[in-house]
């Protein structure tokens, strides 16, 4: 895997607050090689909870190369937390991986993203039988039901957005502002039909809510998650007003607005047009929790509902930073699964639950983040839950650079 090794500078222990675990946790990745899943609102854990998805790196500290592919795999808790190598990648990157994920309600497939030839593609690997089957396109997001998914442009959101997308294919449409056949695509599993459904001008000339549009920036989708239901979906539409196609240098941060959709494009609804939305995930078929900014209220995170642009504050003096935030699955959904960035002070990233009726908040722990674990290849703790809600994943990087720490949260729900 990978062109070279290349390990991380070395840190004097002084400049880090030691980590603290205030339930069960273990590490359940090895050395020498490092190990991460990327984001958190994929599945990581199968039907059993006792595989857990990894993906396998042997360097770190820069930005992935065309020449770099990763291991992809999984940990058996059931057998004293053993690796097992499903294949490689060579479409990632540090924030999201490969989009490694379990696929469908059984949980007995496995999908992630790869490059062939002078095509981004996408694997769906049954466990039972063996049966690997190839997709012409990489998948961004999965229906619930495990039929379809969604695309987006990683050639595009590379140049635009560093750590989210892939390198190795030039993005064909570099040097127009918001192509008419690049965006979001519907993939059928079983036929591989690959269909167009939002495309980046579509969505650009609709108006902001101050009459302005913004065809002169340079767009691009990033963040696609379907609902429960799956019959809708939202994505984030991005822009960076100054980008030098030639350089692919740009200035400035983006910005941002929410759009949901019927999954076929139809419907189109912009849900939060502040231009600060960040984190998020959907509560129910109708409801998303994510951190912004609206017109007119602070930062935080809000509840807001689909087509109707309903809102209203979560958390209100509790969680009070951006975090990664999730819902546990049933009968705990009471409770969200968050994160924080690093502390100014120590670098510490506390992961904790937030339970929505009592306005109770629990830490599970602090991990602390090295300095040199900055920009593109930092490494969020991102947690993930497991499918009964008693689990919790991390990637942290506080004791042998990125790795995959189990945190035991049953006392706490039971």
């Amino acid at each position: 895997m990978g062109c070279c090794s290349m390990l991380p500078p070395m840190v004097r222990i002084d400049e880090l607050a030691p980590s603290e675990t205030f339930v069960p946790t273990r590490q359940i990745t090895k050395g020498p090689d490092f190990h991460w899943f990327g984001y958190y609102d994929k599945r990581e854990f199968d039907s059993t909870n006792q595989l857990v998805l990894s993906n396998r790196v042997n360097f770190e500290g820069r930005s992935p190369t065309a020449d770099d592919s990763i291991g992809v795999g999984y940990v058996d808790l059931s057998q004293d937390d053993k690796w097992f190598e499903l294949g490689i990648s060579r479409a990632w990157g540090w924030q999201q991986g490969c989009m490694l994920q379990w696929v469908g309600h059984e949980g007995k497939k496995v999908l992630w993203n790869d490059r062939q030839g002078d095509q981004f593609v996408s694997y769906l690997l049954d466990l039972e039988t063996g049966d690997k089957k190839t997709l012409p396109s990489p998948i961004y997001t999965i229906s619930p039901d495990g039929s379809f998914g969604l695309s987006a442009d990683f050639r595009r959101i590379n140049n635009l957005r560093p750590g989210y997308g892939y390198s190795g294919l030039p993005d064909p449409h570099v040097e127009v502002r918001a192509p008419d056949d690049s965006g979001i695509w519907k993939v059928d599993f079983k036929t591989g039909k690959t269909t167009l459904v939002v495309s980046l001008a579509q969505v650009a000339k609709i108006p902001w809510p101050n009459g302005l549009r913004y065809e002169s920036a340079w767009h691009y989708f990033n963040h696609l998650l379907i609902n429960p239901n799956g019959d809708r979906f939202v994505f984030l539409h991005r822009y960076r007003p100054d980008f030098d196609p030639t350089t692919l240098r740009f200035n400035g941060e983006f910005v941002t607005r929410m759009l949901s959709a019927n999954i076929d494009g139809s419907e189109l609804f912009t849900l939060d047009p502040s231009g600060n939305t960040s984190h998020f995930i959907w509560d129910d078929e109708n409801h998303l929790t994510m951190w912004t900014r609206p017109q007119g209220k602070p930062a935080g995170f809000y509840r807001m509902t689909d087509r109707t642009g309903e809102i209203s504050a979560v958390g209100e003096g509790v969680m009070t930073q951006n975090g990664h935030n999730t819902n546990l699955p049933a009968p705990y959904q009471d409770w969200i699964l968050n994160d924080t960035y690093p502390s100014r002070e120590g670098r510490r990233q506390s992961v904790f639950l937030f339970h929505r009726p009592s306005g109770k908040k629990v830490i599970l722990g602090h991990f602390p983040s090295p300095s040199h674990y900055t920009g593109e290849w930092r490494c969020d703790t991102h947690p993930r839950s497991s499918n009964d809600g008693l689990s919790v994943v991390i990637d942290s990087p506080h004791k042998a650079g990125r790795q995959l720490h189990l945190l035991d949260i049953r006392e706490i729900l039971q």
